[in-house]
């Protein structure tokens, strides 16, 4: 539990939510630090504070190429989330997941 806390503190934020999606959109090749600083307008002090509390919190990860830090999402971070946010979805109807994942939610609430 105190993992998924700390991610979702993570991405509790304007800045680091962005953040986030701008690399998932970006994939795995992941982006520089100073990249990813300029695409969301940011301080590039500010936003290494944001990438490292990012990864502090699992959900981005880091390597080195020459002089430039680069980032991408951490997916094994970003499963372990979503697997704790869903671990007991639908327990009461087991049904509800699998036969409505692709509907909205009016078209489920209209099913009753």
């Amino acid at each position: 539990m105190k993992d998924a806390i700390d991610a979702l503190s993570a991405l509790a934020q304007e800045t680091r939510l962005s953040l986030y999606r701008l690399l998932v959109r970006t994939g795995p090749k992941g982006l520089p630090a100073g990249e990813i600083a300029s695409q969301l307008d940011a301080n590039p002090s500010t936003m290494s504070r944001h990438l490292a509390q990012m990864e502090r919190a699992g959900l981005v990860c880091s390597w080195r190429v020459q002089r430039q830090v680069f980032y991408a999402i951490d997916w094994k971070g970003t499963e372990a989330l979503l697997a704790f946010l869903t671990e007991d979805c639908c327990k009461a109807d087991p049904d509800v997941w699998c036969e409505k994942q692709s509907n909205s939610c009016r078209e489920m609430i209209s099913r009753g």
